[in-house]
């Protein structure tokens, strides 16, 4: 079925699409890609460098006659969300990616798709092999590691890369321009958990919330979808407090900027509750599909009996936990008053899971306003210190401030409606595009991002609409060509 990746149009990127599909990048596991970026540089007889972190850098120079124009950087990350379905059977530091065409759309099988920036890079690679284009100094930086620390962005040194204007190739709407994105910051909480021996004469299940569409913590958490972690702990609540449920283990979430998809939690209760127990589980997963039934058509709430644990949380250590995750903030905090239609604020409770000693929580705080992220972190703060948990703040990234007076936004708005006969439409996104922290080393750089249409990144329903690459293709060409006299 991948193969179907090579008679698509047009060939300058899917070819090398597919050659991104067939080596395993997820995010901290990227030595592979970045060898074969080496050695694609290098090839091509272009000047590459490999920096202290991870980036590839490639630089070509200008075609005849473009010499004067200024320098545009091309820029997109290399690694790829790893996400997959429980029932898919796939390792993604060894086994490429199974894609296959669907209709009008490109997708993989049970898997992320890495268009999520795989499209982006693959455009930059055909940029640097064109033998055909008029453009003006080009170089093209490949980050490393940005879905789960920006560590390329973070570490880019200034003074290695020559141009003037960056062009991110890392959106997700053609037809659409983006000036300006949002901040982010980690939270790393930690309980510890104190266990005692399982109660006798109990029943022992395993509860299950699954089937619920996930998706980028930034660009689809205003699509209101289901947080399993929310909905899972929702349900412990009750039945803690009307069943004498006792928690054994949690395994919530996978990454803190992916919307929680499947939640476990391993569960006792007193046998004489059994049928009143199992009626509530139903009893909530009618609540949760009646809550949520336009967003998520597939929820899927059940509980199956498991072998009985030794050990279950103590009262407190339950009670503390619980509660803190009920209290949590998650979702839309706050719409922008600046922007109609863009989210200002939000939190991503991504990650809930426990072992004998200790329980992790992470999550992920996103806001286009400083002040209001520093406020959201000191809300989870309170939350999570109120129960008794240490709370670590860490990884925070600066959002990227629109300039309207762009003269790159100005001459790309001017090459699309020339060539689409329409304006592209000016947008920020709730996202944490590395701009913002490439920008702190090259403050003079003008700064847009595009890209074709992907939808539903970071899940397993990750696709690309086929017929929007081709545009995205033949706008970059035409921007390079372009590009403003220095």
């Amino acid at each position: 079925m991948s193969k179907e990746i090579l008679s698509l149009e047009p060939k300058a990127i899917w070819e090398n699409f597919y050659s991104l599909t067939q080596i395993p990048r997820p995010s901290k596991h990227e030595d592979e890609i970045q060898a074969f970026m080496v050695k694609f540089g290098e090839d091509l007889g272009l000047e590459t460098i490999k920096d202290e972190v991870g980036n590839i850098i490639i630089k070509k120079p200008a075609t005849p006659g473009m010499e004067d124009r200024m320098g545009v950087i091309m820029q997109g990350h290399l690694d790829m969300v790893p996400q997959k379905n429980s029932d898919t059977e796939h390792d993604f530091e060894k086994d490429p990616i199974e894609t296959f065409v669907d209709g009008e759309w490109l997708t993989a099988n049970g898997t992320t798709l890495g268009a999520d920036n795989g499209m982006g890079v693959a455009a930059a690679m055909a940029v640097l092999q064109a033998t055909d284009m008029v453009h003006g100094p080009v170089e093209a930086l490949f980050t490393s590691d940005e879905e789960t620390g920006m560590t390329g962005a973070f570490g880019l040194q200034p003074g290695v890369l020559d141009g003037d204007i960056l062009l991110n190739m890392d959106s997700e709407d053609e037809g659409e321009l983006y000036v300006g994105c949002a901040g982010g910051i980690d939270a790393n909480v930690t309980f510890k958990n104190k266990l005692t021996d399982t109660p006798k004469e109990t029943a022992a299940f395993k509860l299950n919330m699954k089937g619920l569409k996930g998706g980028h913590s930034g660009m689809e958490i205003i699509l209101g979808r289901g947080n399993s972690n929310k909905l899972l702990f929702r349900f412990l609540k009750h039945a803690a407090k009307n069943f004498g449920l006792r928690l054994s283990s949690v395994d919530g979430g996978s990454l803190r900027n992916a919307i929680p998809r499947e939640s476990f939690a391993v569960v006792t209760i007193p046998e004489r509750y059994t049928e009143k127990f199992l009626a509530g589980v139903a009893e909530y997963e009618a609540i949760y599909k009646a809550e949520l039934s336009a967003v998520e058509p597939d929820l899927a709430f059940f509980a199956e009996p498991t072998e009985a644990p030794k050990t279950v949380f103590k009262n407190k250590s339950q009670k503390n936990l619980i509660d803190a995750i009920y209290a949590c903030p998650n979702g839309v905090i706050r719409m922008s008053d600046a922007m109609p239609g863009l989210v200002e604020t939000s939190n991503n409770l991504a990650r809930v899971y426990s072992d004998d000693k200790k329980i992790i929580i992470q999550s992920l705080m996103r806001s286009s306003v400083n002040s209001a992220k520093e406020d959201l972190a000191e809300m989870l703060t309170s939350v999570f210190t109120l129960a008794g948990a240490k709370i670590v703040l860490e990884g925070e990234y600066p959002g990227w401030k629109p300039n309207m007076d762009s003269p790159i936004l100005k001459t790309m708005q001017e090459v699309y409606n020339n060539k689409y006969g329409k304006i592209p439409e000016i947008k920020a996104i709730h996202a944490g595009l590395e701009c913002g922290l490439l920008g702190a080393n090259y403050p003079h750089w003008d700064m847009i991002s595009f890209g074709p249409t992907i939808r539903f990144p970071h899940s397993p329903d990750e696709k690309v609409k086929i017929d929007t690459v081709q545009k995205f293709w033949d706008f970059t060409v035409e921007t390079l060509k372009n590009v403003p006299v220095k």
